[in-house]
């Protein structure tokens, strides 16, 4: 069965860190570009972080860039997203995604698959 298995979620205070993964099955991420989406209350859901296939580049958003790592461990087919330096506007539901034709790390690209969602909350 293809899925992807996310924990990590929970609640941390402001300027703490969280490390979010994104567990494979069925496939192998290798073969997969991969990337990170939050939605917030009342707020679209938007790219976080993507990075093609075979790492060649990686694209984060204005407002996590400094503070969070995208990266995938080909032995545990996982991927990670590191989230430091936490802010209460990162409060959100965080997704992972996998695509074979990564051109854009957009929720309008169509995304192969999509993880079940994991809420993160930071406190101020």
């Amino acid at each position: 069965q293809v899925q992807l298995v996310e924990s990590g979620g929970g609640l941390v205070q402001s300027g703490g860190s969280l490390t979010l993964s994104c567990a494979a099955s069925g496939f192998s991420l290798g073969h997969y570009a991969i990337g990170w989406f939050r939605q917030a209350p009342g707020e679209e859901r938007e790219g976080v972080s993507c990075i093609s296939f075979g790492a060649i580049s990686a694209w984060y958003a204005d407002s996590v860039k400094g503070r969070f790592t995208i990266s995938r461990d080909s032995a545990e087919n996982t991927m990670y997203l590191q989230m430091n330096t936490l802010k209460p506007e990162d409060t959100a539901v965080y997704y992972c995604a996998v695509s074979r034709a990564y051109t854009s790390c957009s929720v309008h690209f169509p995304w192969d698959y999509w993880g079940q969602g994991t809420q993160v909350t930071v406190s101020s």
